[in-house]
């Protein structure tokens, strides 16, 4: 079978390489699934560089978010041939391969009416956000959310639930083409962070109290800012780092305005309590059937394109997320 490779690190058009590798057998407990299209994450980024928190023997595959359908049932799995459903392959063997043997554990059925696209972009972006905002902030109707790269894969999946949960939205992205999205995507409130400090525009639209909850996933000075219009009693939501510095977080700050920094880490979560993860699937099921969700793609690529899509990722020249076509 064809797959992509990590043999060396370094950017990813440097790194990766398409390999042809042994076809891999089904076990008891897995499901042998025909990969559909896979979902590239700007840890897929880190993991060709080498600076993933997660290291992993070289060669391996990465792609840790698959759709398909199930060729293979190993013993006393609870799918069956024919099943469409998303996954979370394990690495070293992920998911950017023409077939991948993942556990029942970390595979979930899907809805008839979901595209593969739609299914492969829905795990990452859509638990993370829907942990970040339900589990760790506790968002309530009513509240401000400010969302961080309202554009950006997990900014995109926070926007839609937040505006489910009767936020009122407010959202930063950069150049009118980002904001146009995330106003489509539901925000009551864009702000061009080319043009327009968020500090003010946030402020002017609560009348001075802040936000209620930040979503950020960029940190540096995006971290900076935001703590200058956070709320009192408010959560500011530590998702990610893409801007490349993590900020301190002085608790003289946190204890004077009285606010919360809270860490999201979702993969451990998942690991910890993974019925709990079943539950968040579920949901996000329904709501995408109620159509309260709706993930973004930006591109669907041809599988020889990964290096190419991936470079697009780096250089933030993209939105919502990436899908590669299997």
């Amino acid at each position: 079978m064809h797959s992509w490779v990590i043999e060396k690190l370094g950017e990813p058009k440097d790194a990766l390489r398409l390999a042809e590798l042994p076809e891999p057998a089904v076990k008891p407990g897995h499901v042998k699934i025909r990969v559909k299209a896979a979902a590239l994450n700007f840890f897929d980024i880190l993991q060709c560089q080498g600076s993933y928190q997660e290291k992993y023997p070289l060669p391996f595959t990465p792609g840790a978010e698959i759709s398909g359908e199930v060729y293979e049932a190993g013993e006393g799995s609870r799918y069956q041939a024919g099943q469409k459903v998303m996954a979370v392959p394990k690495l070293p063997s992920g998911g950017l391969a023409e077939w991948v043997v993942v556990p029942d554990d970390l595979v979930f059925p899907i809805s008839d009416k979901m595209t593969f696209a739609a299914a492969t972009s829905l795990f990452t972006t859509y638990h993370t956000s829907y942990y970040a905002l339900h589990y760790r902030a506790n968002l309530k109707p009513g509240e401000v959310l400010l969302v961080h790269a309202g554009a950006g894969g997990v900014g995109s999946s926070a926007i839609q639930l937040g505006c489910a949960a009767g936020a009122k939205v407010i959202a930063t992205a950069g150049g009118p083409e980002k904001v146009k999205i995330c106003k489509e995507l539901g925000a009551d409130v864009v702000i061009d962070y080319h043009s327009e400090d968020f500090v003010d525009v946030v402020k002017r639209e609560t009348d001075g109290r802040g936000a209620d909850v930040i979503y950020d996933p960029v940190g540096g000075d995006v971290f900076d800012r935001s703590r200058k219009c956070i709320a009192f009693n408010g959560r500011i939501l530590v998702i990610g780092f893409t801007s490349g510095r993590i900020a301190d977080a002085p608790t003289n700050h946190i204890l004077i305005k009285d606010y919360s920094v809270v860490g999201v880490h979702y993969g451990y979560f998942r690991r910890l309590y993974p019925e709990k993860t079943e539950k968040i699937q579920e949901q996000l099921i329904k709501l995408y059937e109620e159509k309260a969700i709706d993930p973004l793609i930006y591109k669907e690529f041809a599988f020889t394109e990964v290096p190419e899509a991936l470079d697009l990722l780096a250089g933030r020249k993209t939105w919502g997320k990436v899908v590669v076509k299997i």
